[in-house]
């Protein structure tokens, strides 16, 4: 009997859940994964800092796609046959159990990507997938010559015309049924360009996650420093996001940034990365009651210097740089502090602007909204709705997530899918 045979471009995490679920379905279809690199799994070892961000704790579909900037409206039915409840059942029924830490984010209980890496190579080779490195694909087309598909892929069926042949980078040519493009959302890969050439729209592809650079006094000298929860916005604009807010030594970074990067990726992108950002320190209290907290610290600790103690709880290297922002030096004491001077110091606390002066990726994690335009794609099986057998998973897709967890559960959903879908054809 001949193989299916069943071709996935791209080594990644969702390249590899596909060829999985593919292979573990039907053990009868022929799969190959190759990965231009000689690095597959690349960006689950470097996720979460080395230690994988596999998912995230939200087991309620209709929670879940909040997390999405795009593809939130076509993941919902997607999360309704995979979601992070089935990642984490399919990782312990292979020896790996996740643990929840206190935001959500579910890591390998080794706090190790190696383990996460090994576990999918494992599940790849037992489930009988080839995986083909530092080969990749030049040239994709559909349709080839019935002598031509038998004497380039001897598996192929006698008289029937594979959809698809592949030009590798090694010069061979291969055939295949079914089509998996899993190529990533970097805006130089190949994916696009087989996409676009079998009549998909690709939505430009930009940066989604990063960081703000940012030169400021206020900032100066304060790298690692953070703040446990802040609200950062973008003047003019309607984007606003709230988390832990980190100060690095090019700018800011942390959840309230990288949230903030994702939602507003292509405005943020239209104006070059330069706009002005307003960060709440303090989003917690109202202007009013911060006004009349910093009243109440006056009136308790009268000669007390500014700078020996901070009545908001905020770190006290950072609440010296807000006191010289509004004029106060830490020496000032409190009794000689103006209702003006407070009301000044309140809006250095609530509504500081600074000016972003362009990004940086976050850390090796490189994330871009942007790709095949996702109403021709079927996401009961992620095949495409103009071709038939090709097959679409991970960020070569115009889907994203904010950080935590969220896109690499968008690739072990989307690859789970279209592996099983790429068996019961």
């Amino acid at each position: 009997m001949n193989k299916r045979q069943v071709i996935v471009v791209g080594g990644g995490a969702a390249g590899f859940f596909a060829a999985i679920a593919c292979a573990e379905t039907d053990p009868s279809c022929a799969v190959t994964i190759y990965e231009a690199t000689a690095h597959p799994l690349a960006k689950v070892k470097v996720s979460g800092g080395g230690r994988c961000n596999v998912t995230h704790a939200c087991f309620e579909p209709r929670e879940l796609v909040k997390r999405y900037p795009r593809g939130s409206r076509e993941l919902m039915g997607a999360f309704s046959r995979f979601q992070p409840r089935d990642t984490v059942e399919w990782f312990e029924s292979r020896g790996v159990t996740l643990k929840t830490e206190s935001d959500g984010r579910m890591f390998p209980v080794t706090d190790s990507s190696q383990t996460i890496v090994d576990c999918l190579q494992s599940a790849a080779e037992k489930a009988g997938v080839r995986v083909v490195l530092q080969v990749g694909v030049k040239q994709v087309e559909r349709g080839v010559p019935a002598a031509l598909s038998a004497a380039s892929n001897p598996n192929a069926s006698g008289g029937r015309v594979p959809p698809f042949r592949l030009t590798l980078t090694s010069g061979e040519s291969v055939t295949c049924d079914r089509l998996l493009l899993a190529t990533g959302g970097n805006k130089t890969n190949a994916g696009f360009e087989f996409a676009r050439q079998l009549g998909h729209m690709i939505e430009p592809p930009v940066p989604s996650l990063f960081t703000f650079h940012i030169k400021d006094p206020r900032l100066q000298e304060l790298s690692g420093v953070s703040v446990e929860c802040a609200t950062t916005a973008v003047h003019g604009t309607a984007l606003k996001e709230s988390g832990p807010l980190l100060i690095t030594h090019w700018g800011l970074s942390g959840p309230a940034v990288l949230k903030l990067s994702a939602w507003g990726a292509r405005a943020l992108h239209d104006c070059d990365y330069r706009f002005t950002l307003l960060v709440n320190w303090a989003p917690h209290l109202s202007v009013a009651a911060l006004i009349a907290d910093l009243e109440r610290a006056r009136a308790a600790n009268p000669k007390k210097q500014l700078g020996t103690w901070c009545p908001l709880g905020l770190p006290l290297r950072l609440w010296e740089k807000l006191l010289l922002a509004a004029g106060l030096p830490a020496t000032t004491q409190w009794t000689t502090v103006s209702g003006a001077a407070l009301r000044t110091l309140a809006a250095q606390v609530s509504a500081g602007e600074f000016t972003v002066t362009g990004k940086s990726t976050f850390k090796e994690e490189f994330v871009t909204c942007g790709g095949v335009r996702l109403s021709e794609v079927d996401f009961k099986t992620m095949e495409s709705r103009l071709v038939p057998g090709l097959h679409f998973a991970g960020e070569v897709l115009d889907i994203d997530g904010v950080t935590g967890g969220f896109n690499f559960q968008a690739a072990w959903t989307g690859g789970w899918l279209a592996g099983q879908a790429m068996a019961k054809a």
